[in-house]
């Protein structure tokens, strides 16, 4: 299974949240599903050190991107260093780092790290989602739906009910899946999750 599975989806909710609520931030899209999306916060009233962060961090996550030797080290120590929006970032682009390696115990622990480097709501609800794909990739399940629990934010629904489905699914219990498929169905998801939600229903036993 895919763990960024409908990584798009997520981030283009999230851009439109943002947009909403006024807040000022640029959303680099990363091309293919399964990429990180590499959020970049841009407050409109940052102070100097705000700015030296946000500096910081933009050097660390290009570090890792380019695949340099001593950069995973780096965001690591600039994550520990920063409980703040930069920092939970910075945990997230580590625990996609970790995800690639096929080191998923990694993952969920920076991911459990980013959960308490934020209060904004709509990363948090983005950590939990992919800490949710992260335990079921782990064969948490029971995890992942306490993990999902936590996701309250209106507009998330449709993305938490597709990883609900699969979670109850691995558990055995398809009634489960197909309501919390349909569920997601009904939140009116943009088309292409419509159609993996779709596809999913379709492909539980009767």
């Amino acid at each position: 299974m895919e763990v960024y599975t409908t990584e798009n989806e997520q981030v283009e909710v999230v851009r439109r949240f943002f947009a909403e609520n006024g807040k000022a931030l640029v959303v680099g899209i990363v091309l293919g599903i399964g990429a990180l999306a590499g959020w970049r916060f841009w407050q409109s009233h940052q102070d100097g050190n705000a700015m030296a962060t946000s500096a910081a961090y933009q050097h660390v996550s290009d570090m890792l991107t380019a695949g340099k030797s001593d950069a995973v080290a780096a965001v690591e120590k600039f994550s520990a260093d920063n409980s703040n929006n930069y920092g939970a970032l910075a945990s997230l682009e580590l625990a996609h780092h970790f995800v690639e390696q096929k080191d998923f115990a990694k993952a969920d622990q920076q991911l459990k790290q980013a959960q308490g480097q934020t209060k904004d709501d709509d990363l948090k609800a983005l950590v939990n989602l992919r800490l949710a794909r992260i335990q079921l990739q782990e064969n948490k399940a029971n995890e992942a739906l306490k993990t999902l629990d936590m996701i309250k934010q209106t507009g998330w629904e449709a993305l938490a009910a597709d990883v609900r489905g699969d979670a109850l699914a691995s558990k055995g219990d398809n009634k489960g899946a197909r309501d919390a498929y349909n569920k997601g169905m009904a939140a009116n998801p943009p088309q292409a999750l419509q159609s993996l939600l779709r596809l999913k229903l379709n492909n539980l036993p009767s």
